[in-house]
């Protein structure tokens, strides 16, 4: 892959919980401001979407209207992006959060022209609040960021080193996958990224690396080598 410019960088939000496996593991977080400070000083403008796993999931509770537990999920991205941005400030960055929605001072509102104002200030710039819609993912909205803000790649940081053939967690013989079409994603029904986000990826020709948060130097090793996730491959 030819040198990056841009990146899409999407962290899982239970990765960032660590060992806790809820709220933040702020060591953790400070390893990946340290990895990101390492791509940006190097010129690499980092655009960054958080899940709210660690707080919220879609199926926390059976009781809550599907549209409303989106709508709390939504919000749990937005406190992760507020606290992972100010302590990527901690690390010499500058940072601005963007919303699909209203948050009042807490945030801006998103537009692409916005985001690239910010891109030219040498600023990581946060993508919260998914796409601001109920039924869609933070893999939609990591994939529809990084198509607006044309990002030469995603890298989806997870709990989970790589793409697996069945749950590496309850199956020890799961096999990996160094790299495999979002195609076969589909085709296998793997689920690392779910059926709408991968249509998107796959009409956009997106390519996605998917690796490992907790893997020492990951998120540098899979911009600049060594790289040991799964490649996702669209063309």
């Amino acid at each position: 892959m030819a040198q990056l410019k841009r990146v899409l960088l999407k962290l899982s939000g239970e990765a960032l919980a660590g060992d806790k496996k809820t709220g933040f593991d702020e060591e953790t977080v400070v390893k990946v401001a340290k990895q990101v400070r390492q791509l940006t000083d190097k010129g690499i403008q980092v655009g960054i979407v958080i899940g709210g796993g660690n707080f919220w999931r879609g199926r926390s509770s059976e009781k809550i209207d599907r549209t409303k537990a989106d709508a709390i999920g939504m919000l749990a991205t937005v406190m992760n992006c507020i606290y992972v941005s100010e302590i990527f400030r901690t690390e010499g960055m500058m940072t601005q959060v963007l919303t699909p929605f209203e948050c009042g001072s807490f945030t801006k509102l998103f537009s692409k022209d916005r985001a690239n104002k910010y891109f030219s200030k040498n600023m990581v710039v946060f993508f919260a609040g998914g796409i601001g819609h109920p039924y869609f993912s933070t893999d939609v909205g990591m994939i529809l960021r990084a198509i607006e803000i044309e990002a030469d790649c995603v890298l989806a940081a997870k709990a989970v080193d790589g793409v697996y053939d069945s749950d590496p967690n309850k199956n020890p013989d799961a096999k990996k996958y160094d790299s495999l079409s979002i195609q076969e994603i589909i085709d296998k029904k793997l689920g690392v990224i779910d059926l709408a986000a991968s249509v998107l990826c796959m009409e956009n020709k997106m390519p996605v690396k998917i690796f490992g948060l907790n893997k020492e130097n990951s998120i540098v090793n899979a911009v600049f080598g060594e790289f040991t996730g799964t490649d996702i491959i669209v063309e």
